[in-house]
C-alpha cells in the first residue's frame, strides 16, 4: 500500500486524467457514432458512401497512427501549440474519432434488428427518415446493443493507455513518474491493473443495471 499512500497526489491524478480521456472520448464516440451509424443505414447512397468510408478508414487503422495523425500532423495545420490542454483535447479528438466507428457498427447491428414494418409503418404516417430513426428504430436499437455497446466502451478505458506516449497525464503514465520516484514497477503495475479491473467491473454492474430497466421497460 505505501506504493499507493506514499504516492497519492500522482494517483488521484492519473486516476482523473484516465476517466478524464474515458467520459469526454466516449461522450464524442457516442454522438459521432450514432450519426455514422444512421449514415450507414440512410436511403442515401451518398451517406452511406460516407459513413463506409470513415468506419472502413479509421477503423482499420491502428490507433497509435490515428495519435499520431492528432498529435503531430494536425497541430501544425492549426497552427496549434502542444500545450498540456491542447494534448488532453486532441487525445479526447483521437479516442472519440477512433471509437465512433465500433460505436457506428454496432449501432448499425442494432438497427438491423428493428422490424422492418415499423419503419416502414412510420413512413407510411409522414415522417422523415430522421424522425423514423429518433422516434422509432434508435430508441429500440440501444436497447437491442447494451452488451456490444458496452464492450466497446471497455475497449475505449483501456485504449486510453495510449495517450500515455503522447504527453497525457493517466494511469498509463504513473509507471513512469513512479520509477523516478524509486518505487518498484512491478508493484506499480499490479495497483494499474487492479484499478482497471474496478473500473471495467463497475462498467459491467452498469450493463447489467441498463438490460434489467429496460428489459422491464419493454
Amino acid at each position: 500500500m505505501g506504493v499507493i499512500t506514499d504516492n497519492l497526489d500522482l494517483w488521484v491524478q492519473v486516476v482523473l486524467g484516465t476517466l478524464l480521456l474515458f467520459a469526454a472520448g466516449g461522450a464524442l464516440a457516442l454522438v459521432l457514432g450514432t450519426i455514422v451509424g444512421a449514415m450507414r443505414v440512410s436511403p442515401i447512397p451518398v451517406a452511406r458512401v460516407i459513413g463506409t468510408l470513415y468506419v472502413n478508414t479509421i477503423r482499420n487503422t491502428p490507433l497509435t497512427l490515428v495519435f499520431f495523425a492528432f498529435s503531430f500532423a494536425l497541430p501544425p495545420l492549426l497552427g496549434l501549440r502542444l500545450t498540456e490542454p491542447v494534448s488532453i483535447t486532441l487525445a479526447i479528438c483521437a479516442l472519440g474519432v477512433y471509437t465512433a466507428t465500433y460505436v457506428a457498427e454496432t449501432i448499425r447491428s442494432g438497427v438491423n434488428t428493428v422490424p422492418v414494418g415499423q419503419a416502414e409503418a412510420a413512413r407510411a404516417l409522414g415522417l422523415t427518415f430522421g424522425q423514423v430513426m429518433g422516434s422509432v428504430v434508435l430508441p429500440q436499437a440501444f436497447r437491442s446493443v447494451i452488451p456490444p455497446m458496452m464492450s466497446v466502451f471497455i475497449a475505449l478505458l483501456k485504449n486510453t493507455t495510449v495517450a500515455a506516449g503522447f504527453s497525457v497525464v493517466n494511469l498509463g503514465s504513473i509507471r513512469n513518474y513512479l520509477s523516478e520516484r524509486g518505487e518498484n514497477q512491478f508493484v506499480v503495475i499490479l495497483w494499474v491493473m487492479v484499478i482497471f479491473i474496478v473500473l471495467v467491473l463497475l462498467l459491467s454492474w452498469l450493463q447489467r443495471s441498463l438490460e434489467n430497466r429496460w428489459r422491464v421497460a419493454r
